[in-house]
Formats: structure tokens, C-alpha cells, sequence
């Protein structure tokens, strides 16, 4: 892949709906993203990102709005735009009953390579993802993380200057995650856009350089990892306490100090509140102190306390009073998309 350098943006969308039938997944959606990294859309199932990602790859025309990708409209030069994108979706779009080689050649050889020069960035692309050994083996052999790789692979056998990941991890074990995280970064190292969507957040918060979290077919907070962080406070506090019976007691008096959303973790002597909000005259440190002193004086005994930075999962529970778990999937959309 030969490194080359972006400016600019690479998508900008403004207004985009889409709706297939009364359902509504995308309801004036707006995107700036930036050329030359990693962009993170975040949200869960249902919130509109795959059909988001279908709009701008030019596989859905939408309803309402537009959309440029590298100054391209999607609707009038779709043609344009696909020469200059790549999409990985959600399932295997390699032909299974094929090898990894015979995959990567028949695809080359549709973009016009001759075959000895397919033959080659084939062996190339499998070396470079850790699959030269399984290169022989018929894809529906491979694992789920091989078969990411070999879906990467095909997506940039002709380097795309922006390549769509929707959801590219999901079903992966953590050492299959790491191995594509790795490979996302060595794309983008090369020169390449990425729009990466995801609906975990320890992934976004790992490959994104920005974030736009999505809910309900619309942007609700677009921004860095820590600029997002910031917005719902300086820090969080972690509590666990001694006797389980006291959390409601403890709830109760961490609502009232700090005037801000208390958590109730699934272990019964877990509490996690956000501190230092914009609203308060005090930083985060002085916060928890407060809150450890109160917890003191009512008796209530705590064995274990930390004060950290909030994560993505509380800040998308923050913006959307849920959690960023999979909700209702996107079956409806997938399936008119696919029509």
C-alpha cells in the first residue's frame, strides 16, 4: 500500500433520512469527518448506522438531505464515489466455498488486474494479515477473526482512499479484536479514511480520533473521545460497600451531594456517580472527598473507592438515559437494502 496524505473531509452529510416502511432510521443525520483517520460512529442496534453507512456507500439512495464523499455526491456521482470507498459489512462478503487465494485473485481480477498481478497483491494482502498458511483452505474453515482479515483483505486489494468497517468485531473473541484493531490502524497509517462503526465502546475509545454517537437516526454528540468524556464530567467515582442492605441509603445520599445521575452496578454493594460536572463549584477530587466524608458520617462503611475518568458506556448513558447495549436489531433495514 503506498502511503499517501488526506486533508479536507472525506464525507460530509447533512439532513440524510431514510425510512423503509414506518420505520424510521435515519432522521437528519449530519456527518463531518475528517480525512487521513479513524472516525467512530457509535450506537446501538437500531440507531441507523449500517443504513448511515449504506447511504454514503451509495447502496441506499436517501430519502431526504445530502451527502458528499471527497466533494462526490452519492446520488448524482455515485460512480465516483465507489471508486474511491471500500465497505466491510457486518457477515462474510467473501465466497466461502472458495480459499483465501482463490478469493483474493477473482476479485483482483475483477478490478482489472491481469493475473499474474491479482496472483501477487493476493500472496501480498495474506502475508501482511497472518494468513498465508491458511491461504490454500476454503474460507468456511477459517475462524471468525480469520475471516475478518480475509473480508479486510478484499476491501483494500485496490487501497480505497475511505474504507466503510461496519461493525467489523462483532461476534469476535478479544485476541480475533486486537488483530483486526491492528490491522485498521496499519490502514490508516498508509493514507486511508476509515468510518468505523461500533457499538463497543472500549473499541471506539481505542481506533477513533472522533465519535459521533447516533441514536434514534440522528447525531446527539459528536466530538473527541475525551471531549466527550468532559461533556458529562470530570471524573466518576466508584464505590463498593461493606453491606449491601446500606446501597439504597448510600444512593440516596450521593443523589442529594452531588446533584448528578447515580449508577446502580449489577454487583449489590457497587455504586458508580459522575463528579465534577459543569454545574459544580468543585473539581472532581473535592467531590469524592465530600462524598466520603457524608458516606462516613451516616455510618455507612465503604471498602473499596476509586476516582477515574467517565467512560464512553456513561457518557452514552448520560446522552440517551441507556445504556449502549444492543436494543432492536436492524433487520428491516437490512433486509429493504438488500432488495
Amino acid at each position: 500500500m503506498s502511503s499517501r496524505r488526506s486533508t479536507g473531509l472525506a464525507i460530509e452529510a447533512e439532513g440524510l433520512t431514510r425510512s423503509f416502511g414506518e420505520t424510521r432510521a435515519l432522521a437528519g443525520l449530519d456527518l463531518q469527518v475528517p480525512a487521513g483517520a479513524v472516525y467512530g460512529v457509535l450506537g446501538p442496534n437500531g440507531a441507523g448506522k449500517t443504513t448511515a453507512v449504506r447511504v454514503l456507500a451509495t447502496l441506499l439512495r436517501p430519502d431526504g438531505g445530502r451527502a458528499r464523499v471527497f466533494g462526490h455526491d452519492v446520488v448524482t456521482e455515485a460512480d465516483a464515489v465507489r471508486a474511491r470507498v471500500s465497505l466491510t459489512g457486518q457477515y462474510a462478503s467473501v465466497d466461502e466455498d472458495l480459499t483465501g487465494t482463490e478469493n483474493l485473485i477473482l476479485l483482483g481480477r475483477l478490478l482489472g488486474l491481469r493475473k499474474p498481478a491479482a496472483r501477487q497483491r493476493a500472496e501480498q494482502l495474506l502475508a501482511a494479515f497472518g494468513l498465508t498458511e491458511a491461504a490454500g483452505r476454503q474460507v468456511k474453515k477459517y475462524s471468525g477473526g480469520m475471516r475478518r482479515r480475509i473480508d479486510i483483505a478484499a476491501s483494500i486489494l485496490n487501497t480505497p482512499d475511505l474504507m466503510f468497517l461496519d461493525e467489523p468485531t462483532t461476534g469476535l473473541d478479544p485476541r480475533s479484536r486486537n488483530q483486526v484493531w491492528e490491522i485498521v490502524r496499519a490502514v490508516v497509517a498508509h493514507g486511508t479514511t476509515v468510518l468505523l462503526t461500533t457499538q463497543y465502546l472500549d473499541e471506539a475509545d481505542k481506533l477513533a480520533s472522533r465519535i459521533a454517537v447516533v441514536d434514534h437516526g440522528r447525531v446527539i454528540a459528536e466530538g473527541t473521545p475525551g471531549e466527550l468524556k468532559s461533556s458529562v464530567g470530570t471524573g466518576t467515582v466508584h464505590l463498593r460497600l461493606r453491606d449491601a442492605s446500606v446501597r439504597p441509603e448510600a444512593e440516596r445520599l450521593l443523589r442529594t451531594v452531588l446533584d448528578a445521575p447515580v449508577q446502580l452496578e449489577p454487583d449489590p454493594v457497587a455504586i458508580t456517580a459522575r463528579v465534577g460536572g459543569a454545574g459544580s463549584d468543585l473539581d472532581a477530587g473535592a467531590q469524592a472527598a465530600r462524598v466520603l466524608s457524608e458516606l462516613s458520617r451516616a455510618g455507612i462503611v465503604v471498602d473499596d473507592f476509586s476516582l477515574g475518568q467517565p467512560s464512553l458506556d456513561e457518557v452514552f448513558l448520560a446522552l440517551t438515559d441507556h445504556p449502549a447495549a444492543p436494543a432492536e436489531d436492524e433487520r428491516d433495514e437490512t433486509l429493504e437494502a438488500a432488495r
